[in-house]
């Protein structure tokens, strides 16, 4: 979904779905906002018009209906097909930027071949069992994983070395 708001506004549009009881997720970011003087720490979201909605299709409809600045996000090269991502990836990525440190999110274009490094299997931990690549970081000690959605974004989130299993 999209949300055509702007960007300070006062309910966006994943907090307008929270409050009607729709499942919701919006990839979250901290950032830092000077307010009366001082410097506030605020999670916003990542990137501003991207919304993640669990519900049946007649009930966003209405909602979109209702709402101006609410639209649906389209595939390219097909008409009027709505996004959709299946139900484990968006688990498993939920799962990742919601209960890991500091996640880095990344667009497709952002992602290079020098940036993506082996396949590993995660063995324990949050992430058990899920199968990914690890990100290619010199003079670092902190392993970190791609969780991706393929072809719409990929978060990196630190993994404990003891975790991770080589394949």
């Amino acid at each position: 979904m999209r949300d055509l708001k702007r960007s300070n506004a006062k309910q966006p549009a994943y907090k307008m779905l929270e409050d009607r009881n729709v499942r919701v997720f919006t990839p979250m970011v901290w950032k830092l906002f000077i307010d009366k003087g001082k410097r506030v720490r605020k999670k916003v979201p990542y990137m501003q018009d991207l919304i993640f909605v669990y519900e049946s299709r007649p009930v966003l409809d209405s909602i979109v209906q209702e709402t101006s600045t609410f639209q649906y996000r389209y595939l390219r090269g097909s008409y009027m097909t709505p996004m959709t991502v299946r139900n484990a990836e968006m688990e498993w990525f939920i799962k990742a930027t919601e209960e890991l440190e500091n996640p880095c999110y990344f667009t497709p274009e952002e992602l290079t071949p020098d940036l993506v490094g082996r396949k590993v299997r995660i063995i324990g931990g949050p992430l058990s069992e899920y199968e990914g690549r690890l990100q290619k970081l010199r003079g670092t000690r902190v392993k970190r994983l791609f969780v991706e959605l393929p072809n719409l974004l990929t978060v990196s989130v630190e993994v404990s070395p003891e975790y991770i299993q080589l394949l």
